[in-house]
This record gives structure tokens, sequence and C-alpha cells, in this order.
């Protein structure tokens, strides 16, 4: 969660008065009040709604939401004017290889507009960019720059610019070093023989993404009219919609929206705020809500959203990232709705509650093994074939019987077979924090049915430390789990160090060190310890 700061004179002279009403209907919007003061009002944006994470972007909405400007916003979006194009070198393939870029004329910025844009930028790096992992935002006055613009990577020795806020002239590796942002992100380019640059036809660098603007050429001062904008990262679609909501919140400070050529080896376009169509069933809706809405309420209700509506179509905002499904469009009809006008009906049958007895028996292998200073995590039920066969060592023939999620918006793809990938996974995101790593998970798969299953990883770990593990977790539920040798393991295991778990001579799953190619696929330097069995066998013993 992120929470903007508001001027509550400019809030109360562009929306309303800050009553106790005017504070109810912020609230029920979904943006809870941190603090009002007389000069600011502070208000809480939840991940959901990165779009909301300017004043600029929060008032759009809001005004929709209070029936004063409903329905969906158009911005007109000029042409390409001469030389407004970024060349995409293809040295930035394998290192950050997108970016999306726009040219806003004719601002009138003053100190508070700055702050604003400085903001939102850095709200943006955090939630959507994952703290710039995915996108990276560089926002630079037009009139120090010379365009067209290249975006490409060099050795970090031929990289030499005056950092943001620095006093002399530094090499990328020394931005890494010594530059304050650069020690925070150093880990964004670890590993990378060349760093990733923009750079204009005067041979300016403007920055060195996702790490720091050049101090010449990305500072914006009061006097700056036109601004030139670039998202870089790994996902066109997340780059596209990052970048849309920057440029439709400088809009709506009176901004003037350009478009830029970008120029890999197919030509691209950007901004691009064509709108996206997803049906509603108004059957659906009344369904979900518990309501007996008339298809002219949901027109009303959906266009208080800011959407657009026609025939059980809605029409959605190019800056809207957290509609994926018909269920979000139903949850903006509640919103609009106001679920403090839900009324609370009791069931008419009577029941007494119990916790399942399955959720009992996850629940104490979960204190056990929290008594052995192993420590939880939670995966999504969605991976991605990369993860989940490619660096287990499976080949093409070997990816069988998985479910594929269709139309997915995002990297996760497919419902995730077993655990162990994602403890590996896990692992491998954290190979610079403290040893040793002790993990589990208590979890459901997908082969194709659904089942529990139980993981457990130590790193540095070896065959007899996680038989411990697994031997005191039997013993504790009074299980006769024994092990066995089989030729049938999988791959990823190290041959000769690896076994077969029986419960009461059923095989329920494997243990064993991971091998050592597998551990290279994940970048893991440290030898890891596994077992994953199936709890389906557990839960029919101690039910």
């Amino acid at each position: 969660m992120a929470i903007i700061t508001i001027n509550k004179n400019q809030f109360e002279k562009e929306i309303g008065k800050l009553d106790e009403k005017m504070q109810d209907r912020i609230a029920m919007f979904g943006t809870p009040i941190e603090n009002i003061t007389n000069e600011e009002l502070q208000i809480e944006i939840f991940p959901n709604r990165p779009d909301m994470l300017s004043y600029q972007g929060f008032k759009r909405s809001f005004l929709s939401f209070l029936g004063k400007k409903t329905g969906l916003k158009k911005y007109k979006i000029n042409k390409p004017e001469k030389n407004y194009k970024v060349i995409i070198d293809s040295s930035v393939k394998n290192i950050r290889p997108y970016t999306t870029c726009a040219i806003v004329k004719k601002l009138k910025l003053d100190e508070n507009k700055i702050k604003e844009l400085i903001e939102i930028q850095e709200k943006l790096h955090i939630t959507i960019g994952r703290k710039r992992k995915k996108v990276a935002i560089g926002i630079y006055p037009l009139d120090k720059i010379k365009l067209p613009i290249t975006f490409k990577a060099l050795e970090p020795d031929k990289i030499k610019f005056l950092p943001l806020e620095a006093d002399k002239e530094m090499s990328g590796l020394q931005i890494l070093q010594k530059h304050s942002a650069g020690k925070d992100y150093a880990h964004l380019l670890s590993g990378k023989a060349k760093f990733p640059i923009f750079i204009d036809s005067n041979k300016n660098i403007l920055s060195m993404p996702p790490i720091i603007n050049s101090h010449l050429t990305g500072k914006m001062t009061e006097d700056t009219k036109d601004i030139f904008i670039e998202c870089s990262g790994f996902d066109l679609k997340i780059l596209n919609k990052c970048l849309n909501i920057i440029v439709t919140s400088l809009a709506d400070m009176g901004g003037e929206i350009y478009s830029m050529e970008l120029k890999y080896k197919r030509k691209l376009t950007t901004p691009n705020l064509n709108t996206e169509k997803r049906k509603i069933s108004l059957e659906n809706t009344n369904k979900l809500l518990g309501l007996n809405l008339t298809e002219k309420q949901l027109k009303n209700l959906i266009e208080k959203m800011g959407h657009d509506y026609s025939k059980e179509t809605v029409e959605i905002p190019a800056w809207r990232t957290d509609i994926l499904h018909e269920v979000d469009l139903i949850e903006d009809v509640a919103i609009a709705y106001g679920y403090e006008n839900f009324i609370p009906e009791i069931p008419e049958v009577s029941t007494i509650g119990q916790e399942n007895q399955r959720e009992i028996i996850k629940k104490k292998i979960s204190e056990l093994l929290i008594g052995l200073n192993l420590l939880e995590i939670s995966n999504y039920h969605l991976t991605n074939k990369k993860d989940q066969f490619k660096n287990m060592g499976f080949s093409e023939k070997q990816e069988k019987d998985y479910i594929e999620v269709e139309e997915s918006k995002t990297d996760y793809t497919i419902l995730r077979k077993d655990l162990t990938h994602y403890l590996l996974k896990i692992l491998s995101q954290n190979i610079d924090s403290e040893y040793p790593q002790k993990i589990f998970e208590v979890g459901t798969v997908f082969n194709p049915d659904e089942n529990e299953k139980l993981a457990v990883a130590l790193t540095p770990g070896n065959f007899t430390e996680i038989r411990q593990v697994l031997e005191y977790v039997s013993r504790m539920l009074n299980l006769d789990i024994k092990l066995k040798e089989t030729e049938n393991t999988p791959d990823y295991f190290i041959e000769g160090r690896v076994g077969e778990i029986t419960l009461d001579n059923k095989p329920i799953g494997f243990i064993g060190e991971i091998h050592p190619k597998i551990l290279k696929n994940w970048k893991i330097k440290m030898p890891v310890a596994l077992f994953e069995i199936d709890l389906e066998g557990v839960f029919e013993k101690l039910e």
C-alpha cells in the first residue's frame, strides 16, 4: 500500500468540501484516509490501483465515482513530430530489452507539480515496477535533449556522466559503488557485462536505467515546459500501462501528449491509449453481489467507475492495470453501488461451524517445522514453464499433464505441478541472505487434479540433515514413514543421494540432495537438500 499526499485547499477547490460526508465517500471508494491536517490530506492507495498514485489520477477516478464526470475519459495523442524517435539497439536484448516512450508538452510546472511527478515516479517504481526490477522510469526536460534518442548497452567503463545530485562525473561501475542510488539498486545490474543507457544525438547520456538519471539532462525545474518520458523493463504490456498512467496524469495537469516512434526490428508507436473491451453479464453480477440490478442501473454503476458500457460490453481505460476478469468489473460495480448499501442477511440454514480436520493437520505440521526453526513460505498456485520445467532439467517432451491459463496477463501461465521448484526459486532469490536457510511450504499442486503437498528445503544441507527433519515429523505425527531405494526418481536429485518416501509401503514422495546442474540453473551457490511428500495419505491416516 502507498500513501499519497494531497493539498487540502486544492482538493476542496477541484473536488469538493472535505466535510464528514466527503470523508465517508473517500473511504467507501476504497481509499481510506490516513491523516488530515489544515494543509494536507493523506489517503491510502491499494496496490491494485497504481493509476491513482498521483493526485491527478485519484481526482479523475474519484470525480467519476461521485457522479460528477462519469464514463471513460478521452485523451488526445498528437502524432510524432520530426525526430520524435527512439532507436532500440540489439545490445540491450539480454539486459533490459524493452522501452516505451512519450513526450508531453506545454506543461506549467510549479513546485507542487514537480513534487507530485517525482512522487508518482517513485511510487510506480515501488509498486508496479517491483522496486525498479520490472519497470524503471525516467523523466527529462526536453529542451536539454537532442532527438532522436538511442537505447543501448555499453561496458561500464565506457559509461561516463554526472549522475543526479552528484558533484563529479562517474563511470557506470563507480555509480554502483559510490552513488547512494547506485548502491541501493546495484543488484539489478549484478553480473551484467554491459549496462543499459539512454543517449541523445549529441552523445549526452540521459540515464543508466534502472539506476539513475544524468544531472545535466534529467533534472526538471519550474521553467521546464516540455518533457521526455521513458519506461524500461522486460514486459511491453506492463511498460505500456505504466507509461499510460504517467502521460494521462500529465495531461490532467494541462500537458499535451505526443507519441514517439520506437525502432525495434519492427516499428512501434507509444503511448497507446487504446481501450480494452470485456464482457460483463448482468446475471453473473446480480448472482455474485446478491442484487437485482437492471441493465440501466448496471450501466450507471459501471460508468461511475470510469468505464463505458454498451450491450453487456465494458470499455476499460488504458491506464487500468487491475481489470483481468469479469469479476474485477463486478467488484467495480460493488464499489459504485456502495458496500454500505448492501443489506446483510442471515442464511436460512442452521449449522455449527468447525475447523476442517485437514487444516488442523496442516497447522500441526507447520508448527512442528517452525519449532525446528524452519521458515514457512507461501507461493502462488500459478507459475511459468521456465521455472517449472527448464530450470528443473526437464525437456520439452516431458512437459505434459499441466494446466495452462488462457490469455494470461502476466508471466505466470500454468498451474504448478510441485512445490520443489518454488522452494528453489525462493532460495535463488535470497542467495545474498544469511545462511543457513531452512524453508518449507504446505500447499496445493495440480497434476492435473488438486492435491496437498509438503516440501522442505535446507541450504547448506545434506541427505542426513533433511532425513532428520522428515523422521522428526513422522515420529511426532505417529506415522510409519520409511525410505527405500528406487530407480524411478526425479532427475533433479543427485544419483545415489536420493530415496523414495513411503507411508505404509505406499510411495508418497522423494528425498535427496539437488543436483549441481539444477543448482546452477537457479544460480544457487550452496548445496540444497530437499523432500516433497503428498499429504493425501497423511490426511487419511490422521483424520
